[in-house]
């Protein structure tokens, strides 16, 4: 580079935020670019390659037909915040007040940023479990808190009690709390969660929860929110969405659910963040969130399948697979395959193979930790599993 040039980019540098230069692009999304440039089958990011339940679409057309286009009251339309409320009573909850304790927002990865910066001061602490969903870490850093990582432990993916009391300080305001967990499949056990209650109860700290694949359990795992155990109520901000449970991750229309005081501080982040989720994705919302047991009883049951389809694949090509108990993904070890890391590996099955995976770097705060790791996705169709299929019975392992 020539001096004029690179006088103007250490310029352009100086002049752009800190907080960027502490992180990368998701490589989530990096990878299905890739796909979709070499033709390769997409096992790397988490959207379904199937069709939405035909209820729920009619209600969005029917509600744009119906002149539902223009803002919803910001913190969500009132049918839906209803719907949210009715739901999580229903499935194990407790009564929530849909006009002081909900905030719709544009998916889940806005509330979490919402209630990120509703609730962080210069200064504060934010405990994130590794491997973790790769948004956690940047939204730590976004919200001006300073993410203090704990490792969950393969192959069960447990963490130490120890390592996680010791990551709690006086500086520590909230733990994020991914249950069932994306990418490890892990599904926090009520034993688990008492064990994080007791430290928010002791340092005074919030958990943050996405709960987001809370209907993908399979083996008899069970998810249980953290804001219905003792002491949680006021302590716990609760995020999911449509995204995942009713296959529409493009709407991105999410919530979290609060006590007033901290719903309160959310929705003002949330309302000069982006005004409003989607009007009339807001109104098929509702719609959705009224589906009967048997819609959840299926989707298990559905995923289950797609599951142990895509374990088999997996193990057949010579991958060790972590079975996952909940979510939609695959972690899996790729040691015998003799590549030098993970990102070298990934490249390789996508570009010659023909099938995208995530690297498992992405998941952890030092990549090296994830060199021998990628996650895949089993929320698509037997035809995308048979070309997958196809395609790495041609790797060879050794």
């Amino acid at each position: 580079m020539n001096p004029v040039k690179a006088e103007r980019a250490v310029a352009t540098s100086e002049r752009l935020s800190a907080k960027a230069e502490q992180f990368t692009e998701s490589v989530i999304r990096e990878m299905t670019r890739l796909a979709l440039q070499y033709g390769a089958v997409n096992l790397s990011q988490g959207f379904p390659d199937f069709a939405a339940p035909a209820e729920i679409k009619r209600a969005a057309q029917e509600a744009i037909a119906a002149d539902i286009n223009q803002y919803a009251i910001t913190w969500g339309a009132k049918s839906l915040r209803n719907a949210i409320a009715e739901k999580f009573e229903r499935t194990g909850g407790f009564a929530i007040d849909p006009e002081r304790e909900i905030t719709v927002c544009c998916g889940s990865t806005e509330a979490m940023m919402s209630a990120m910066m509703a609730i962080i001061n210069p200064g504060d602490e934010v405990v994130v479990f590794e491997p973790f969903y790769e948004n956690y870490g940047p939204d730590a850093i976004l919200s001006g808190a300073k993410p203090r990582f704990v490792k969950l432990h393969a192959p069960d993916w447990r963490f130490d009690p120890d390592e996680l009391a010791a990551a709690f300080t006086p500086a520590t305001k909230a733990i994020i709390l991914n249950t069932p967990n994306n990418p490890t499949g892990k599904v926090f056990t009520r034993a688990e969660l008492e064990e994080i209650r007791d430290l928010c109860v002791r340092w005074n700290s919030f958990a943050i929860t996405d709960e987001i694949y809370e209907h993908m359990l399979y083996d008899g795992a069970k998810h249980i929110s953290m804001a219905t155990l003792d002491g949680m109520r006021e302590r716990t901000i609760t995020i999911n969405a449509l995204s995942k449970t009713y296959s529409v991750t493009g709407w991105r229309v999410g919530w979290a659910i609060a006590s007033p005081e901290v719903s309160s501080a959310i929705r003002k982040v949330h309302d000069f963040l982006t005004v409003g989720a989607a009007a009339p994705l807001q109104e098929a919302g509702a719609v959705a969130l009224k589906s009967p047991p048997s819609y959840y009883e299926n989707l298990a049951k559905d995923y289950l399948a797609r599951r142990d389809r895509l374990l088999g694949i997996l193990t057949d090509a010579g991958f060790r697979c972590f079975k996952p108990y909940g979510a939609y993904y695959i972690m899996t070890d790729i040691s015998a395959f003799g590549f030098p890391d993970d990102v070298a590996f990934a490249k390789y099955l996508v570009k010659d193979i023909g099938v995208a995976a995530v690297p498992g770097s992405s998941f952890y705060r030092n990549p090296a930790d994830g060199r021998t790791q990628l996650r895949f996705t089993f929320c698509k169709t037997e035809k995308t599993f048979q070309a997958a299929a196809e395609r790495l019975a041609k790797l060879q392992v050794g």
